[in-house]
């Protein structure tokens, strides 16, 4: 071992020596490569410096060169300039004389263009005037035939108008989402009706008004207002909205209804439909006659799979329950449901009221194509008794204090709302004065009919089973005998038939003749109805077409002179 370290001693110290001359070499030679790169920047430098005066010389040359190529350039550009100035001020005087000449002609197309300006709206005033005269006569040639009134009103499309469905694809539901209804203008409705591998053809509608998908409740109520005066004048009215499920007609009748809560909303006045409006407007006409001279009453039913339900019918407990009900003819011909519940109101809160809790009983199932699909016909009826006097009817409103004794009078003798009835029929038996009165005093009744009907339906697009099944048959069967109703009226058969279905029997004398019948259409604007428009469509034309006679009158006491 000792030997061996002694080999290996030797052998570190030869390589210790051949280390050390390696590093010598190692230091030589990087001197030598800093050498190298002295000698080769300064070899770049020299070369740098005489590239630099070569182009310095180049472009000093250059320049001279320019600068005489620029003076004359500059010369030559400033004579074309001058000769250029001159040219525009000669084109400028040219200018100024065309522009006189043209501010001349100008005056005098201005001139032209305010005299035509007049005429256009003179001819505007006059083609308006005409427009109101042309309805006025329409209105009365509608009254004297007995047509039927029959307004339209297009939806806007809906967010659920866009949901695809779980079977159609993105292509075809772009074209159901398509908008194919429009309101060409206040009395026509256009219809694009298209067919695949068919060209598009326009299908016209016309009625006595058009609203389009931007109008608003106001504009719908407005042409709806003047009927109500007639009701104070002792003729009877309807208002009737018909159309498709989901196409606005519960909101044009009744207007936004949250889910669960059917309350009318005040704070969205605006939003009100024509039910509610139409009792503040009838009883703001009725404050403005003399206290006492009128008193409303209010009915609620609904026709739900032929069967008529009273909504405003109570149990023993004072709960308002839905009671069956039926429809008969009196002697007189009229339809009359017996029983059936009227209760008083005094102002358009309670109607509203009472509204509401014949509401919250009304059927309603959701669809694939409305989510609060009304599945029953309601008809709300306000009853407007009017007490007039032969003897005074002459002086009745002339005298305040005749007026206000009659009304004194009257209270006695008529069902108004009162703190005790049997307290008021007892001492009407009593009083000799109080019967005299009454001999004398004639009650006249007017019926306002608000009748929201179920919408129509495609089972196939509402995808309804069961007992939803059962009630779109019976909807779709009341309707189907309304329409032959009104089609049996305009081929003026000896039989009408409204025994066919409840809804029919009950409104019969609405439909029959005895009352202005306004129709309001509700159509859904996209391709996925278009069946369902043109067939809604297709129903207020023919109704419109259906003279009725002239609707008659409830007659008032001939006025006696004072003697």
């Amino acid at each position: 071992k000792e030997e061996r370290i002694v080999v290996l001693e030797t052998e570190n110290a030869a390589l210790h020596l051949k280390l050390a001359e390696y590093q010598g070499l190692a230091g030589r030679s990087t001197k030598e490569v800093l050498q190298l790169y002295a000698a080769h920047g300064q070899q770049m430098n020299l070369q740098r410096s005489s590239v630099v005066t070569q182009l310095h010389g180049a472009i000093k040359k250059r320049l001279k060169q320019d600068l005489k190529s620029l003076h004359s350039f500059a010369l030559e550009l400033s004579k074309d300039f001058q000769r250029q100035n001159k040219t525009c001020l000669y084109q400028v005087l040219a200018a100024v004389q065309g522009i006189q000449l043209q501010n001349e002609a100008m005056q005098m197309f201005q001139i032209k263009a305010f005299d035509l300006e007049q005429s256009l709206q003179e001819v505007t005033e006059r083609y308006e005037k005409e427009k109101q005269k042309r309805k006025a006569l329409h209105n009365s040639l509608i009254e004297l035939r007995g047509n039927i009134r029959v307004h339209c009103r297009i939806r806007p499309l809906l967010p659920f108008d866009y949901a695809a469905g779980h079977s159609a694809s993105q292509d075809r539901q772009r074209n159901f989402s398509e908008k194919v209804a429009y309101a060409a203008d206040d009395e026509t409705v256009l219809v694009k009706c298209s067919r695949p591998g068919h060209a598009s053809v326009n299908k016209t509608f016309q009625f006595e008004r058009v609203y389009n998908d931007l109008e608003s409740q106001d504009a719908v109520f407005a042409d709806v207002a003047p009927l109500l005066t007639s009701l104070l004048d002792g003729y009877n009215v309807c208002i009737m909205a018909y159309g498709q499920t989901g196409s606005g007609k519960t909101y044009t009748m009744l207007g936004p209804q949250l889910e669960g809560n059917l309350a009318f909303s005040i704070e969205e006045e605006s939003e009100l439909g024509i039910i509610p409006r139409a009792t503040q407007e009838v009883f703001r006409l009725i404050s403005e006659k003399p206290p006492g001279s009128y008193w409303v009453e209010v009915s609620v039913v609904e026709v739900y799979n032929n069967e008529i339900f009273d909504l405003l019918a109570k149990d023993s407990c004072g709960k308002v329950f839905g009671v069956k009900r039926d429809v008969v003819t009196t002697r007189e011909g009229k339809s009359d449901v017996p029983l059936l519940t009227h209760a008083t109101v005094e102002n358009a809160y309670e109607f509203l009221h009472l509204v509401n809790k014949g509401l919250q009983l009304r059927v309603t199932h959701p669809t694939l194509v409305h989510a609060h699909s009304s599945r029953s016909h309601l008809v709300v009826t306000l009853t407007i008794t009017t007490v007039v006097f032969g003897d005074n009817f002459g002086t009745l409103w002339e005298d305040e204090q005749t007026s206000q004794r009659l009304n004194k009078e009257a209270s006695c003798t008529f069902p108004q709302k009162m703190r005790d009835n049997k307290s008021t029929s007892s001492s009407r038996a009593s009083s000799p004065v109080q019967l005299e009165a009454t001999e004398k005093m004639k009650q006249v009744k007017t019926r306002l009919q608000l009748v929201d009907l179920a919408g129509s339906e495609c089972v196939g697009m509402s995808g309804v089973t069961g007992a939803a099944l059962r009630e779109t048959s019976f909807i779709n069967r009341s309707l189907s005998a309304l329409a032959d109703v009104l089609g049996a009226i305009a081929e003026q058969r000896a039989h009408i038939p409204y025994r066919n279905s409840k809804l029919t029997h009950l409104l019969q004398d609405s439909v029959g003749g005895d009352a202005k019948l306004l129709v309001m259409l509700c159509i859904s604007p996209g391709q996925k109805y278009l069946t369902e428009s043109m067939q809604s469509l297709g129903f207020g034309t023919r109704a419109r077409q259906v003279q009725r006679g002239q609707v008659k009158k409830k007659n008032f006491p001939v006025p006696s002179k004072a003697k």
